[in-house]
């Protein structure tokens, strides 16, 4: 059953450091939040905590108001390298969750190869994962995120070291498949194509630490075109946000102010 994910006043520190501060944010039962975000501002630690990966060292996270505190299979996550078993068969790394749980051979099997053909991978189901291109082996990454049937899928950049067009199907197909796992989704990334063609809202996060700074909605039916003149201006915020938590990560603040009386960041 799908359900809503809640971070609730969450913080964590690294030492003396805080990843992230007072992040209080709701994603929707069923839906696709994008978060954004310079480098370095927690957007993984996020994600992390999520998963019950690590523990928050204030807040919690809840999770169709239950509180999550470790990994468990009503969460899945999919990090930027596929992590897949280079051993394994496609169809073996896809059903290992399923292994792991005790479900008979029979049952793996017709599972994982159900998923594969979802994302075009059943005739590739015999090949061991060096035999497979980039976009090929992260499906098989989150077809085996996805054999559990989690409730909640976390995404930290998983297309991000794809070529362009490899990455604009592979966009493609993550919608296709949370359309079949009805799954709610939160994805981290660092492109705002991507967030602008998936999202049904973005989360900016400032850093360091992370906080966040507002929750844009999109209200467009999918399929979106990048270029559709109805995101323009979202992108243009989006676009401004970032380049200006740039300079602030770059630059002191004497630096920023003899910027600002130059006109260097007039439009940040």
């Amino acid at each position: 059953m799908v359900a809503e994910l809640q971070f609730q006043d969450i913080t964590k520190l690294y030492g003396d450091r805080a990843a992230v501060t007072n992040i209080n944010l709701t994603v929707p039962a069923g839906s696709f939040t994008v978060l954004i975000g310079p480098s370095g501002c927690g957007k993984t630690t996020l994600l992390e905590i999520a998963a019950g990966l690590i523990h928050p060292t204030g807040g919690q996270v809840l999770l169709g108001g239950r509180r999550l505190t470790r990994p468990g299979p009503e969460t899945a996550i999919v990090f930027q390298h596929h992590n897949l078993f280079e051993w394994m068969t496609v169809r073996d790394n896809v059903a290992f969750g399923l292994r792991a749980q005790g479900v008979k051979r029979a049952a793996r099997r017709s599972r994982a190869n159900k998923l594969l053909a979802d994302v075009g991978l059943v005739e590739h189901a015999n090949k061991l994962p060096r035999e497979l291109s980039g976009g090929m082996r992260q499906r098989v990454a989150i077809a085996r995120a996805l054999v559990m049937n989690p409730q909640v899928l976390l995404l930290d950049e998983p297309f991000s070291s794809l070529d362009y067009q490899t990455r604009r199907v592979m966009q493609r197909y993550l919608l296709a498949m949370w359309h079949h796992a009805q799954a709610t989704i939160t994805m981290v990334t660092h492109d705002l194509d991507e967030a602008l063609m998936l999202a049904d809202q973005v989360v900016l996060i400032s850093g360091s630490p992370g906080r966040m700074i507002e929750v844009i909605p999109i209200a467009i039916d999918r399929p979106r075109s990048p270029e559709d003149p109805r995101l323009k201006d979202i992108r243009s915020h989006l676009r401004h946000h970032l380049e200006r938590e740039a300079v602030l990560d770059e630059f002191t603040a004497a630096e920023i102010a003899a910027l600002d009386r130059e006109g260097v960041t007039a439009d940040l």
